[in-house]
Parts: structure tokens; C-alpha cells; sequence
């Protein structure tokens, strides 16, 4: 079923877990995905980023998508991320997008807050939630434009009360696009945002970030995380040993196949842990 990111994040902020919020790519992923969810009957969020709407176009990512969303037996929110142009945000949300994220990340702050706002304004319209970033979380490569900020947390209180925002990403040492889990995270910096600001908070760059840490950012008011990286890590390995495996096949959908079954059974281990207070196994 189709939810958006009120039906899941304020129980999670107020509990001892997280909603895994996954990068996706393409419909073999997704369904890995929905299928893990589904596998441990618990809630998760599909998100598409700019390398996606940029590739495909936001209104058939849009319908590739809410087909597996609106079938699944579990909650599934389908979600638009990094996205800095509101004409974009617009199309995803006309195109059936639960949730969006407007990113002001790189504007001054009273911008952010006046742009993000005409943006809640207009999804919260339509029924679906908005995201929004203070701060700014850097990428390790592909944004080189951009910045690197840690959020303050007064501007994360005010950024939060002003623009009517549903859930808000912060900077606290999280990094984009980490193939190796080096982050070092403040959490002192977290604690004070964490008691200034009443909304859902979130963590991008999740696969940059140690075991350990995740555990104890869960237990904050950290509600959601994105993971793409070590799954596009996944993604990609697996299917060039197949491929090597067996080079007088050349059939995509016979690979696909073959990883979408070998993705469903490592992300259901990835749900699982991301889900729980547990350390992975």
C-alpha cells in the first residue's frame, strides 16, 4: 500500500528504530526491495534520485514504481529525493509521488525556508510529505558543487518551524556516496538538534557510517536513513560475476533475474538490521 512519510516517521523518531529509506534504480532493485519489506512485514520507502529522474524522467519512474507500491502487502512510501528545481517536485508529485524532498541546502537559510515552504504548501495539498536539509551533507565524489556544512541547530529549529516541513536532514559527519564505513558522526551536534527541533530527523549517506553508529543514531530521533551506495555496491559486483560466470549468455532478463533473487535475499539481511536494535549478523 501507498503511505508517505507521516504514516511512518513520527512513531519511528519517538521509538528505538528507523525506516530504511532505499535508492533504487531501476524496477529489478525495487522489487528486491518491496519484496525484503514484505519478507519482514515491515514498512520501507523507495526513493528515487537525480541520476534516476534524469535517466528515466520523473512521470515513468513515477509509474514504474507505484505499481510495486500500491501491490505490496506492506506500507511503501515512494519518495523523490535531492531534487533542487520546485518544477521537477511538481511533475513527481502530479506523476503519484507520496513524499518529496526539496533541497535548499545550498541556498542562504531565509531562501531555503521560503522555497521549501511554497513546496509544502502544494504537496501537503495533495496529501503527500516533503523533506528538507539544513546543513549540508557532502558527497565523496559526483556533486563536487556541493558544500560540506555542518547543521547549527538553531537554524535547524528555525528552518523547522517556519517552512512547515515534515522531516528534516541534517549534517552531523555523514557523508554521500562513502564505499567504506569512515564517517565520524557528532553526536553532541545530533543531541542538540534533537532538542531543538520537534520534527523527524534524518540521516543521509548511511552506508559511509559504522555498525555501531547506526545503532545509536537509531535510538535518537533519527527516523530515517538513506542507503544507496552499498547497494548499488551489491548490485553491481554480483552481476559482473554472473556475467563472467557465464559469458555465452547475453539474455538481461535471464541476469536480472538471477539478481534480483540474490538482492531480495541480501537486503532482507540489510531490513533486518536496519529495522531492529540488533547488531547485524
Amino acid at each position: 500500500m501507498l503511505v508517505n512519510l507521516n504514516d511512518l516517521l513520527p512513531d519511528a523518531a519517538a521509538s528505538d528504530y528507523s525506516v530504511p529509506c532505499f535508492n533504487v534504480f531501476g524496477y529489478e532493485d525495487a522489487r528486491a526491495v518491496v519484496e525484503a519489506a514484505e519478507e519482514v512485514g515491515k514498512a520501507v520507502i523507495l526513493a528515487c534520485n537525480k541520476d534516476v529522474v534524469d535517466f528515466y524522467g520523473v512521470e515513468t519512474a513515477a509509474a514504474m514504481f507505484l505499481n510495486l507500491a500500491h501491490n505490496s502487502s506492506v506500507p511503501v512510501c515512494l519518495h523523490l529525493d535531492h531534487t533542487y528545481e520546485e518544477d521537477i517536485v511538481y511533475r513527481a508529485l502530479k506523476a503519484g509521488f507520496s513524499s518529496v524532498m526539496f533541497d535548499g541546502s545550498q541556498l542562504t537559510l531565509e531562501e531555503n525556508i521560503a522555497r521549501t515552504k511554497k513546496v509544502v504548501d502544494v504537496a501537503h495539498a495533495l496529501g503527500a510529505s516533503v523533506e528538507g536539509e539544513i546543513g549540508s551533507v557532502p558527497y565523496e565524489e559526483g556533486r563536487d558543487h556541493i558544500k560540506s556544512i555542518y547543521t547549527e541547530p538553531e537554524d535547524a529549529a528555525r528552518f523547522a518551524e517556519e517552512s512547515g516541513v515534515d522531516c528534516v536532514a541534517i549534517s552531523v559527519g555523514n557523508i554521500h556516496r562513502l564505499t567504506e564505513p569512515t564517517c565520524t558522526i557528532d553526536f553532541g551536534r545530533l543531541d542538540r538538534i534533537a532538542s531543538e527541533v520537534s520534527v523527524p530527523l534524518v540521516i543521509h549517506g548511511s552506508s559511509g557510517i559504522r555498525d555501531e553508529d547506526m545503532l545509536k543514531l537509531k535510538q535518537s530521533r533519527v527516523s530515517k536513513f538513506n542507503i544507496g551506495t552499498c547497494l548499488r555496491q551489491a548490485l553491481g559486483h554480483n552481476l559482473r560475476g554472473y556475467m563472467n560466470d557465464e559469458p555465452q549468455k547475453f539474455d538481461r532478463i535471464y541476469f536480472m533475474q538471477k539478481q534480483c533473487r540474490t538482492l531480495s535475499k541480501k537486503r532482507f539481511a540489510t531490513l533486518s538490521y536496519y529495522l531492529k536494535i540488533e547488531s547485524p549478523t
